[in-house]
């Protein structure tokens, strides 16, 4: 676990806290040797390249895809207009 990706979620606000220690653990339950870094001011997850990121907003969690063209189920559930990123935004 990557000690800045720790600072980052223990620094926001509690109900985002939240959201962040659930998505960071299940990444790592559901991606082998994933690896945590701390890129452009957020969390990113890699394991050759970078995979997914989460991020803080004012009253959601950010949770987005590099690489989203290799997304084929539910593809339609995330959001953005750009060629290989997508994303979600949790709320609860």
């Amino acid at each position: 676990m990557n000690p800045q990706v720790t600072d980052y979620i223990q620094n926001a606000p509690e109900e985002q806290k939240a959201i962040m220690e659930s998505l960071r653990e299940l990444i790592h339950q559901q991606v082998p040797f994933v690896q945590e870094s701390f890129k452009w001011s957020r969390p990113v997850f890699s394991i050759d390249k970078d995979i997914a990121y989460f991020k803080t907003a004012k009253s959601y969690v950010t949770f987005g895809f590099m690489q989203a063209e290799k997304i084929k189920e539910n593809l339609h559930l995330l959001e953005g207009t750009g060629k290989d990123m997508r994303h979600i935004k949790i709320k609860k």
